[in-house]
């Protein structure tokens, strides 16, 4: 990762601009780490949230993720190319699209999985296990996030 100058003395110990920095050094080594996979951050949020909640609508999923409608054509569009996800007409409303993971994109996923969860543990490597499941607890607080839940990608 490239380095960045330091920031200004009156910003650096603000938390939000700390908060800022270990996010981007995080996604960058996800983001690596799935590209050993052949996989992009937002691919991987998308099938994460398609096996989570599949068969679901396009429409749903995009909501889900908070992806604009026609990036997600996009990244629908590149899983299925990759036979990882079906898209067909959803049994609820044919006139919309429900998407379904396929076998090859739950074996995708659990290596995904793999691989971003040992990205992250480098990213937390500094921290002991205890300061770990507090470090956790505190964002997940400050975050406004409930476990299991996630209003973005943060993957």
């Amino acid at each position: 990762m490239p380095k960045t100058p330091p920031a200004p003395s009156a910003i650096r110990t603000l938390p939000s601009w700390l908060l800022g920095r270990a996010a981007a050094r995080g996604r960058g080594l996800v983001a690596d780490a799935l590209a050993g996979e052949d996989m992009k951050m937002w691919h991987h949020v998308a099938l994460s949230a398609v096996a989570d909640q599949g068969p679901v609508a396009q429409a749903a999923l995009g909501r889900s993720i908070s992806l604009d409608p026609k990036d997600l054509v996009g990244v629908i569009n590149d899983l299925q190319d990759a036979g990882l996800v079906l898209r067909a007409p959803d049994p609820a409303d044919r006139r919309k699209n429900a998407i379904t993971i396929t076998e090859k994109g739950e074996r995708t996923l659990e290596r995904c999985a793999e691989v971003a969860r040992r990205a992250n543990d480098a990213l937390l490597a500094p921290l002991t296990a205890a300061e770990r499941e507090q470090f956790l607890a505190l964002l997940t607080r400050i975050s406004g996030t409930s476990e299991g839940t996630s209003p973005d990608t943060g993957a």
